[in-house]
């Protein structure tokens, strides 16, 4: 005779899943997911089931949405759904501008805590948010969704595996060119463009940076950072111009504690000829590695090539064939839906979960020091955040 299955529902207060990254990655690739499945098996007799409610500012676009995703539950009421028992969690992919305010309140009200980083516009904001959270003794979490791109776990296999030996270097590019709107739509929201409105590509890019680095190779110990305008002028959707007043590149040189060296050019105004959006290259005494969002290729020491210098002939040696493409052991489900389970299992197992507020702080923390760094011309260490 089968074991009946216990099922845990767990209410959601979904609140800004109308933006693209609320919406596709959170709701549409993840909740709705998880429920189709008939929620997160926890364990043969044990189930998961999210039960999500959609909240934003805009009716129309709400309804919009419920209809598309067929979640019934929406409201643009954040208050009283706060004040409801019906939904124990809170979730915000709202802008960056408005997610402290709502977070407060949400931990506020004894809700656990979901949310989308930056976590707040600053370091001294976030630290108070997990203070708060710690005070009001919640669960709570923030979206650390690179850590599981099938890129970087293979990459950091590699690490575990001892391939690269003493890791010396990391290099890594990313960005892409967004379009300024006038002759061709852009592909990033404006206010990503407008300081007043928590924009830039510091704020929004050194948060995965931070948990990156601290993750794969070791704590940032310090660094500087170069930022840039480079694109003064934009449009909105609609064909109205704008002044870009936040930054849209930052090159950015780190030392790790372990002495490893990492180089990140960041940049929205830039065109790509590499294998893919972001890449990143580590260097080691036993071997290299590049990593792209999903495809690794490594290239071992004995497979290292021996260029000579020689700017009067061709070049007779073809770099890119002496890499290896990695080889795939498994299916990489989507990252963000990877953390939602443990963040679930979080919740009602208890099981670790050490994305926490705290880490979101010291992402915003990285950031604001970068943007120190570059308006003071300075290196600068990064101190620890408690």
């Amino acid at each position: 005779m089968s074991k009946e299955t216990k099922t845990y529902s767990i209410g959601i207060i979904m609140n800004g899943v109308t933006g693209r990254m609320g919406k596709n990655q959170h709701l549409l690739r993840s909740i709705l997911p998880l429920i189709k499945l008939g929620g997160l098996r926890l364990s043969d007799d044990e189930t998961v089931m999210p039960r999500p409610v959609l909240v934003g500012r805009n009716s129309g676009r709400l309804k919009q949405l419920s209809e598309e995703s067929g979640v019934s539950e929406w409201t643009t009421d954040l208050d009283s759904v706060l004040k409801s028992s019906d939904y124990p969690v809170y979730f915000d992919a709202q802008t960056t501008e408005l997610r402290y305010e709502s977070l407060k309140k949400a931990i506020n009200s004894g809700k656990h805590i979901y949310c989308e980083k930056p976590v707040a516009l600053n370091a001294s904001d976030s630290t108070e948010l997990y203070r708060l959270a710690q005070e009001a003794g919640i669960k709570h979490g923030v979206v650390q969704d690179k850590l599981w791109l099938p890129g970087l776990v293979k990459l950091r296999r590699l690490i575990d595996q001892g391939f690269f030996g003493k890791i010396l270097s990391v290099k890594a590019d990313f960005g892409y060119w967004v379009f300024e709107g006038d002759t061709v739509p852009p592909q990033r929201p404006s206010w990503n463009y407008r300081k007043e409105e928590g924009g830039g590509i510091i704020l929004d890019m050194f948060c995965h940076w931070r948990y990156v680095l601290d993750n794969l190779f070791g704590p940032v110990k310090s660094f500087t950072c170069l930022g840039a305008t480079h694109i003064d002028n934009r449009f909105e959707p609609a064909g109205v111009p704008y002044k870009a007043t936040a930054d849209d590149a930052a090159y950015a040189i780190f030392e790790l504690e372990n002495g490893i060296v990492v180089q990140i050019n960041s940049s929205w105004a830039t065109r790509v000829k590499r294998d893919d959006l972001f890449v990143m290259q580590v260097d080691g005494t036993k071997g290299s590695a590049v990593a792209g969002l999903r495809e690794v290729w490594i290239q071992p020491y004995s497979a290292t090539p021996r260029p000579v210098w020689n700017p009067d002939i061709d070049n007779p040696l073809k770099f890119h064939d002496d890499w290896i493409k990695m080889p795939s052991h498994e299916i990489h489900d989507n990252a963000f839906k990877i953390q939602w389970e443990l963040f679930l299992r979080h919740i009602v197992k208890d099981d670790p979960f050490p994305w926490d507020l705290l880490e979101g702080a010291k992402g915003v923390q990285l950031a604001e020091l970068a943007l120190e760094a570059w308006e003071n011309r300075i290196w600068t260490d990064v101190p620890e955040l408690k």
